[in-house]
Order: structure tokens, then C-alpha cells, then sequence
């Protein structure tokens, strides 16, 4: 019987590999699986605002609440991951190891960085729009406070705002890029962990960790707060120009200097590079 996981040398072979199936992939089927990989973030995003609204409210330390949203977050890239699909971020990992390794090109990333980033957005926005706010999960109290109180700290760009009496600074766009770098790193590990297992439970616990740590750390996913500040805009909250302004585009660079930088780059240089 051979070993149910491969070595960390192994696995940076495995996503250069994974790179040139996404570069010669048609370009339908990736639009198709960057919606899913939307809508899954979603998913795990709605779970996790659904079992922690009114945890502060009731009085339960904000540790404890960060505890709880991280833990149950991860079904998300659990589905992205096992049952396939095109997400973003873990994009930004994938193609500068294939351009790095010589098989996949600049054009390839641009293509799929784009092509899984937009769709990715239609995927996350149509579950908070129906599946979120018109079925009533979160447009009903507590949850619709602190659905608000999240879109509203994430997408507000430093302003000050008052939810559940107290006032609460939003994150910065330097915040924001910054958020954006550690969440991408932890992502990416992630997803490494996910493709050095070749069993489904060892996926799984290697997928669980590191997400639950990005998220209770409070770092930011592009693709989770295409789900997270879409919710706050329909129910009435943030602006979409304050969504792809002060959000949107600092996380997301903040997504490719994590991925890109601090996995693919120094994973390929220390593995792969001749």
C-alpha cells in the first residue's frame, strides 16, 4: 500500500500541474465552475452568519463568536476543493507556479484570474440575493443586525458607524490590502494541505485548519465578501461603490500578493526552481 499523501516537493509539482489543465481549460467550463466556487464560499459564509447572529448580542465574548463563524466557514473550500471548482484565490496560487514552471503563460493567468474572479462574484452574489436575503435567513433580527454590522465594518473604508450601540471603525483600504495578504496565505496553504492529500478525510483536515484560522483571525477573502457585502447592500446598508472601492480592490490585491507572493513564488523557488 502506498502513502495516502505526497511530500511538499510533490505537491508543488502537483499544483504547477494543475496549472496547465487550468490554462488549456475551455473557457465555458471555467465561467460554469467559477460560478459554483462562488457560490460555495457563499454557502460557508451563510452558515457561518446564521450560527453566530446574536452570539454578541446574547453576550458571548467576540472571541468565542470568531471562534465559532471560523470553525463552521470551511464547508466552503471543502466543496470548492473535493467536488471541483475554479475560485480565485486559490487561482492566485496555481498559475504563477505554472508560469514560474514553464507551463502555463502570462496570458493563461490573465484569462483565468479574470474569467474565475467575475463569476466568482455572480456565484456569491446570486446565493446572498436569493438563497440569503429573499428567503428571510438574514433579513430577519439578529440576524440582519449583524449581517449588517459586517458588510458595513468591511466596506465602509475607514468610517466610523454605530451597530448594537457602539461605535465601530471600519477597516481601511491599507486594512483591507493588508487583511487581504494573510487571508491568501492561509488560503493557499489550504489548498496545498488539500492537493498533498490523496485521501478525503485527510482533504478535509487539511482544509479546516488553516481557514478556520484565516477567518477567526478576521483576515479578508475577496470571494467570501463578494457574498458577505452583497448582503449588507440588499438589505440596505453599503453601497455597491463602496463594496468595489473600498473592499473589493485592496482584498483582492491582497489575495494575489498572499498567493502568488508568499506560496507560489517561495514554494517554486525552494522545490521546483532548477
Amino acid at each position: 500500500m502506498g502513502s495516502s499523501f505526497k511530500s511538499p516537493a510533490d505537491t508543488a509539482k502537483a499544483c504547477s500541474a494543475i496549472a496547465e489543465l487550468k490554462e488549456k481549460a475551455p473557457l465555458g467550463k471555467v465561467i460554469v465552475l467559477s460560478f459554483l466556487a462562488g457560490a460555495y464560499i457563499a454557502f460557508g459564509g451563510l452558515l457561518a452568519e446564521v450560527v453566530t447572529g446574536g452570539m454578541a448580542k446574547a453576550g458571548y465574548p467576540a472571541g468565542l463568536v470568531k471562534l465559532v463563524f471560523g470553525a463552521v466557514f470551511p464547508v466552503g473550500l471543502m466543496l470548492v476543493i473535493i467536488a471541483g471548482s475554479e475560485l480565485f484565490t486559490g487561482n492566485c496560487m496555481y498559475m504563477p507556479f505554472g508560469i514560474l514552471d514553464k507551463r502555463a503563460s502570462v496570458m493563461g493567468l490573465i484569462r483565468n484570474w479574470v474569467t474565475s474572479w467575475v463569476f466568482n462574484l455572480v456565484g456569491a452574489v446570486f446565493v446572498a440575493y436569493f438563497l440569503a436575503v429573499a428567503t428571510g435567513i438574514l433579513s430577519a433580527d439578529p440576524w440582519q443586525a449583524s449581517a449588517l454590522q459586517i458588510a458595513k465594518l468591511k466596506a465602509l473604508g475607514g468610517v466610523e458607524f454605530v451597530a448594537a450601540g457602539k461605535t465601530i471603525k471600519s477597516l481601511t483600504w491599507t486594512q483591507a490590502f493588508l487583511r487581504g495578504i494573510g487571508c491568501n496565505w492561509l488560503v493557499c496553504l489550504a489548498v496545498y494541505l488539500a492537493i498533498a492529500s490523496d485521501d478525503i478525510i485527510g482533504k478535509i483536515w487539511g482544509i479546516w485548519f488553516p481557514i478556520f484560522a484565516f477567518v477567526a483571525i478576521g483576515f479578508e477573502h475577496s470571494v467570501a465578501n463578494m457574498f458577505f457585502i452583497p448582503v449588507g447592500i440588499f438589505l440596505g446598508g453599503v453601497t455597491w461603490s463602496q463594496f468595489f472601492i473600498n473592499n473589493m480592490i485592496p482584498v483582492t490585491l491582497g489575495n494575489i500578493v498572499g498567493g502568488a507572493v508568499f506560496v507560489a513564488c517561495l514554494y517554486w523557488y525552494t522545490y521546483l526552481k532548477e
